[in-house]
This record gives C-alpha cells, sequence and structure tokens, in this order.
C-alpha cells in the first residue's frame, strides 16, 4: 500500500496531529506500506522529525496572514484557503497516487476531500471535533466526549467505517508493552517521581508556570523529568529556571516518553493525545485545558475519576500549581490509576490498521 498524510504542527496547531500520524505510519511501515507526508511550512513546523523516522515530506509554501472564513471555525489553522492548498496537495498526490489519503487537520472538510479525490482510493479523517462534513471511507475519533455515538450522524456518508472511542486511540506500541508492569506497580502508592510535559510546542510556556509552581510548593519530589518538544520557544529561560532545581531533569524532543511516563508517580500535562498514552499505563495526573478540542475530554475524563482537571491553563497560576501539589493524597492516585488504565489499553491501532487493511 501506498499511503498519504496531510497534516501539521506548528506553534499555533501544537504537535498532536502530526506525532499521532507518525504513530501510525510507523506501524503501516511495519506492516510493508510506504508512507509519504505533505505538511505546510509553519513555524514550528515538525518536518525534520518526520524526515528523521525515515519519511519523505513534500513541504507545501509557508503560510500567508489572510481573511479566513468562519468554517471551518479552525481554517485559520491551514495557512492557505482550502482551494490553494487543494492545488498544492493535488500535486503532489498526483505522482504518488496512493491507495490511501489520511488528513488530520481541523481546517480541511468535505470540499478539499472532493477535490482531491481524482488523486487518491480511499480517505481516512481523524478527526476531534465533529464540527464539519467529511465524504471519508473511514472516520477515526478517538476521544471520550458525551453522545460519542451519534456526533458524525449526517457528517459522513453512509457507508464510511466510524471508529469511535479511545479503543481506538493511536498510542505507540511501546505504551502497550509497559502497561502490565506500570498498571502493577501501582497498587502501592508512592510519590516520589513526577513527569511535566504541557504538550510538543507548548507557545504560552505552560511548562515555565508549572516549574514555578514547583519551586512555590512545599512537597518534595527526589526526581522530576521535564518534557519540550523541539519547538518549544523558551527553552534557553527553562534551562535557567531548572538551575534552581537540581532534581529536575530536561528532555527535548525525547524518544523514551514511555519509559518516563510509566516511571512517573503523578504527571502534570496539558490534555490531547497524551491522554490516552497516560490511560494506557494507567497514570494519574493533573490536566490544564489548553485548547478548546481538549475541554469536553478533560471534563469527562474528571468526571471519571480518571484525572484531576485543574480548569484552563489561561486562568492556572504558578501559586495555584503550588496550592494542587501540596494537597496531594496518595490514596487518590491509586483510584485514579485504576480508573484511567479502564479507558484505554493502547491497543487501539490494530484495529485500525486492520480496517484499512480490509477496505483496501
Amino acid at each position: 500500500m501506498k499511503i498519504a498524510f496531510r497534516a501539521d504542527a506548528s506553534l499555533q496547531i501544537g504537535s498532536g496531529h502530526v506525532m499521532r500520524c507518525l504513530t501510525l505510519a510507523d506501524s503501516l511501515k511495519a506492516q510493508g506500506a510506504t508512507c509519504h507526508f505533505i505538511c505546510r511550512a509553519h513555524s514550528g513546523h515538525l518536518m525534520e522529525v518526520i524526515r528523521q523516522r525515515g519519511y519523505l515530506v513534500n513541504s507545501l509554501t509557508a503560510p500567508v496572514t489572510q481573511h479566513t472564513p468562519d468554517h471551518p471555525a479552525h481554517a485559520a489553522w491551514l495557512g492557505s484557503t482550502w482551494q490553494a492548498d487543494t492545488q498544492e496537495t493535488a500535486a503532489v498526490l498526483a505522482s504518488l497516487q496512493p491507495d490511501w489519503l489520511v488528513v488530520d487537520h481541523y481546517a480541511l472538510d468535505q470540499r478539499w476531500e472532493s477535490a482531491l479525490k481524482p488523486h487518491y482510493k480511499k480517505l481516512l479523517v481523524i478527526d476531534d471535533l465533529a464540527d464539519r462534513a467529511h465524504i471519508c471511507d473511514v472516520l477515526l475519533d478517538q476521544n471520550l466526549v458525551e453522545s460519542m455515538t451519534s456526533r458524525y450522524q449526517c457528517k459522513v456518508p453512509a457507508h464510511c467505517t466510524c471508529l469511535l472511542g479511545p479503543e481506538y486511540a493511536l498510542v505507540r506500541p511501546e505504551f502497550n508493552m509497559l502497561r502490565p508492569a506500570s498498571l502493577a506497580r501501582r497498587s502501592t502508592t508512592s510519590l516520589r517521581r513526577l513527569l511535566v510535559f504541557m504538550g510538543g510546542s507548548d507557545a504560552s510556556n505552560e511548562t515555565g508556570k508549572v516549574i514555578a509552581g514547583i519551586q512555590l510548593s512545599n512537597f518534595t519530589w527526589q526526581h522530576i523529568d521535564v518534557v519540550v518538544g523541539q519547538s518549544y520557544p523558551a527553552l534557553h529561560s527553562l534551562i535557567e529556571s531548572l538551575l534552581n532545581l537540581p532534581v529536575a531533569k530536561l528532555h527535548v524532543h525525547t524518544p523514551h516518553m514511555a519509559q518516563l511516563m510509566a516511571a512517573a508517580d503523578l504527571a502534570v500535562t496539558t490534555g490531547g493525545s497524551v491522554t490516552w498514552e497516560k490511560c494506557t499505563l494507567g497514570v494519574p495526573s493533573f490536566v490544564v485545558i489548553d485548547g478548546a478540542n481538549q475541554q469536553p475530554i478533560a471534563t469527562m475524563m474528571h468526571e471519571r475519576g480518571a484525572q484531576r482537571t485543574l480548569g484552563l491553563a489561561s486562568d492556572i497560576t504558578p501559586a495555584m500549581y503550588a496550592a494542587q501539589l501540596d494537597r496531594l493524597q496518595a490514596r487518590e492516585f491509586t483510584a485514579m490509576s485504576h480508573c484511567a488504565g479502564a479507558i484505554c489499553d493502547g491497543t487501539g491501532i490494530a484495529f485500525v490498521i486492520k480496517t484499512i487493511q480490509t477496505q483496501t
């Protein structure tokens, strides 16, 4: 099979769309597929990361500032009109002639998909919002929200296979491999090791606020892992602040996220795809919402007892992070770990691959 991926990363978009597409591409490649990425050259793009993983990437032109329509709601994230993006993408697909086109982009909808239909055989759309129509053969929404089974009614064709819920989450295989040991050690709670990961780009430097909160807190950690992406804009100031926190270790775009997460007794994160990695490993977590798309998931996870959602990141101060850490109760985390582990086991990608293979 030949698979083409259309996904972007940027300081505004974040890294999650590209990273979960890479997870799917790795599994498809292991099954013998050839995968190719098409990305726009936004500030904070991850095209070099994609190339380092062994994939060819076609770069679309740098984004331009322009008026965008009200729909889709995230149209401005495209950095172009959908018509211009269609023309650029079509030029790439014409030579690739992929069996499948995988699209993971909030700014693209059925108009773009229809215009490109002559250039692909099957279409897989990865979505989180259910706010626009698609003409896809398979739709994947890995989230836990209310009315999950009905939210795509009248938004996809009758023949579309909908893979809905965390059981289909695109979690890298190493998380599932570490799941048994990670869950087993959480039967007795300890609070020695903390993980901080506020997203791959973290344009608003929430990481810095968390570190400031840790320094204000009276709680003592034996070890703190701080993870940022390669496009994190405040790296130098973070390095300076960590000089005053000798138990902390900084990781920039680490390939060892699964191991760090399995070792953590508590994680402080934003919402997003990291939610399902934490669930796979049963990691208790404090979560802040760093985008409207994260709010329904973070709310539901909190209601299920699978994490403690603190609120909007923009509303949280370092003192508030410190107060939450000072109120830690070990017994809460055993229940939180159990609830999280029951939501997602990290095997969803196998179902997605099987669906693709069945329909090819």
